[in-house]
């Protein structure tokens, strides 16, 4: 049993993992919306179509699910893309059968990610470094033609919020066949050392957004500054 909410037209879920793996085995795009991003909606109309079009939103932001509870009264589990991705990496160095497809911000990463996958007895993988899309061209024909010859099970994109989920939107509706469609951005880089030091304590008590501002406090300070319009745009919403 999960819990479905709409919210901004996004279809959330709350569930545990064994939930949502069954509802992504069956194919679509899944979502991490970060607080910064949600704050962004009104702005980013390419990157709130793709939010609205995937299968599966998780609570990645626990400023979201605090104010979903302290001003709608709304009691929802955060489900963060560090656990999600745990879970996920764990289940398949289990039964490593599947394909899994990488997108990679840069070929030192895409090396990286590679070892510690197959650290983790995940041998069927195969990687693609993406290019550098501009805001308003965030499509990939080769990539496409890639996927389609490869048919993965799972693609992990793992590039910045607001391209990776609008270039899962563009896979998912072009694509000859319907794989799981995963945007958990950075978050591989925590299992990779490459990321703030994040642990599942500190995730589960909400302290993430802390361990990144010390870790690199000129990035992470103004985007969670800008976070703080989601406020508003929760205050107003029908739920």
């Amino acid at each position: 049993m999960y819990k479905h909410l709409k919210i901004f037209n996004i279809n959330f879920i709350d569930a545990n993992y064994k939930t949502i793996k069954s509802l992504l085995d069956k194919g679509g795009l899944l979502v991490l919306p970060s607080g910064p991003g949600l704050a962004t909606i009104n702005d980013n109309t390419k990157y709130h179509n793709s939010l609205k079009n995937a299968d599966i939103a998780l609570f990645d932001s626990g400023y979201l699910c605090l104010l979903l509870r302290i001003l709608k009264g709304i009691k929802v589990r955060k489900f963060s893309g560090f656990k999600f991705l745990n879970e996920l990496l764990s289940s398949l160095s289990k039964k490593n059968k599947k394909k899994i497809y990488l997108i990679d911000p840069s070929y030192k990463q895409s090396i990286i990610n590679k070892n510690y996958l197959q650290s983790k007895k995940i041998n069927k993988v195969y990687q693609y470094v993406a290019p550098i899309y501009k805001k308003n061209r965030i499509y990939d024909l080769k990539l496409l033609n890639k996927i389609n010859k490869t048919k993965p099970k799972y693609i992990m994109i793992n590039l910045g919020g607001g391209t990776q989920e609008v270039l899962g939107n563009y896979l998912k509706k072009n694509l000859n066949y319907k794989p799981s469609i995963i945007c958990t951005g950075a978050a591989i880089s925590y299992f990779t050392k490459q990321q703030a030091p994040l642990t599942s304590f500190l995730d589960n008590i909400y302290l993430g957004w802390l361990i990144r501002i010390i870790f690199n406090p000129i990035v992470f300070i103004p985007r969670y500054l800008s976070s703080f319009k989601l406020f508003f745009l929760v205050w107003n919403a029908r739920i």
